[in-house]
């Protein structure tokens, strides 16, 4: 009787799984691919969802809000320009009560302003003019500000949540480029602004040369 041992058979399952081995794993390979694609485009959606609704929400309360902010905004530019002429030389201790209290009910309403949304547009000498943010309601000759540079502001603007309420007006160094047309001179369409990029503005930039 022989003592050696009959060859054990693999059994079939594990044959199948040996021949298909490299298949199966490129298929699973390519479904986890495809399920993480699927996932990012959902995390991307859901991120892309509450922006919208984010950004809504503001507009909404933007809406809300505007009118009684416009209405709000004279008593903020007469507190400004109450300010701006204060006497320097007043000894009266009454009158220097007044101006603190009046310095004080100007920062509280700065301050409610910020608190709601509403923030100041107040260019410093020397900025680029913005088209989308400022209005240009006189240009100057001859500064030493470089052309399509503001000059000054004549009164600040306001922006509520994103959404201009009122451009800042200012005074606008004029371009001096030879040949170059007027600034009343009319416009395609309308449209165009004699300080920004190119001496048009497609987005409707407001410029006043009358003043």
């Amino acid at each position: 009787m022989s003592d050696e041992k009959p060859a054990r058979e693999t059994p079939k399952v594990f044959e199948a799984i040996d021949g298909g081995g490299d298949e199966d794993t490129e298929a699973l390979r390519a479904e986890n691919a495809a399920l993480k694609e699927q996932v990012l485009r959902y995390a991307a959606d859901a991120e892309n969802t509450k922006r919208r609704a984010e950004r809504e929400q503001n507009d909404a309360r933007a809406y809300a809000i505007q009118k009684f902010a416009q209405d709000l905004l004279t008593v903020a530019d007469n507190l400004a320009s109450a300010l701006a002429h204060e006497p320097q030389d007043v000894t009266d201790p009454a009158v220097k009560n007044f101006m603190v209290g009046v310095e004080m009910t100007e920062k509280q309403l700065q301050g409610a302003f910020e608190r709601n949304g509403l923030k100041r547009i107040a260019p410093t000498k020397g900025e680029k003019f913005d088209p989308h943010l400022h209005q240009a309601m006189a240009e100057a000759q001859g500064t030493e500000v470089a052309p399509g540079y503001i000059v000054d502001v004549m009164q600040v603007g306001y922006d509520l949540l994103g959404r201009l309420v009122r451009p800042a007006v200012v005074v606008v160094a004029a371009r001096a480029a030879a040949g170059a047309a007027p600034v009343d001179a009319p416009k395609p369409n309308g449209a165009g602004n004699p300080y920004a990029e190119g001496g048009e503005d497609e987005a409707g930039g407001s410029v006043d040369t009358r003043a």
